[in-house]
């Protein structure tokens, strides 16, 4: 049990400093929902910082007695900075392109069409972005293709671990821009752990499968 407590809580705080800029001005604006491209840009961050939690996730599991969560949450950030940085800037540049066009199509003729679609379109990248991450992490020798197509298969075949990670994503966002300092110090780790739990499953089961 103090192995989890401390890695949750020392994952929060690397996810704060990893992520420094998007608390900082989280904490300044009042309302970030109005500029919500700005906080867009700022997020492509939390992608390679998501990989350095994963790899705090795993040690956990492998060996929770010696678990040294600051020092694998930095190795598995390093080991997969260039895969989970690109995944971040293409992730962020295909919400801010369906986010545009979810504000554009709002006044056109076939907008109850297009907008649910244009959502679940944003979802299921953000799903996807996700648990690719957690893939990379998982199986860092495995070629970033293959990750994603076996993640894309996740996403969909599994849709109710979708849902339930866009939930518990959900609940991280709304904690952090309702209290920007408190919300990050407490709500994202624990439930990161749950979302990397069902991503790792996932990944396991396939491997597993004749």
């Amino acid at each position: 049990m103090f192995a989890f407590v401390y890695t949750f809580l020392a994952g929060n705080a690397l996810l704060a400093l990893a992520n420094a800029p998007l608390v900082f001005c989280l904490a300044l604006v009042a309302d970030p929902a109005a500029a919500w491209p700005f906080f867009l840009l700022l997020s492509v961050t939390i992608a390679p910082s998501l990989g350095g939690i994963f790899a705090s996730f795993r040690a956990l599991n492998d060996d929770a007695g010696t678990v040294k969560p600051v020092a694998a949450f930095l190795k598995g950030y390093k080991r997969s900075f260039k895969r989970t940085a690109l995944l971040g800037v293409a992730a962020v540049a295909l919400l801010l392109f369906l986010g545009v066009d979810l504000v554009a199509v709002q006044a056109m003729p076939g907008a109850a069409v297009l907008m649910p679609l244009l959502v679940v379109l944003a979802a299921v990248s953000v799903c996807l972005t996700v648990t690719v991450i957690a893939g990379v992490v998982l199986l860092p020798e495995t070629h970033l293709k293959s990750i994603l197509k076996a993640a894309l298969y996740f996403v969909v075949q599994r849709w109710y671990l979708s849902l339930g990670m866009l939930v518990l994503l959900g609940i991280i966002v709304s904690a952090a821009v309702l209290q920007p300092v408190l919300g990050v110090a407490l709500a994202p780790a624990p439930l990161l752990f749950v979302i990397w739990s069902n991503a790792s499953y996932s990944f396991h089961a396939a491997l597993r499968a004749p």
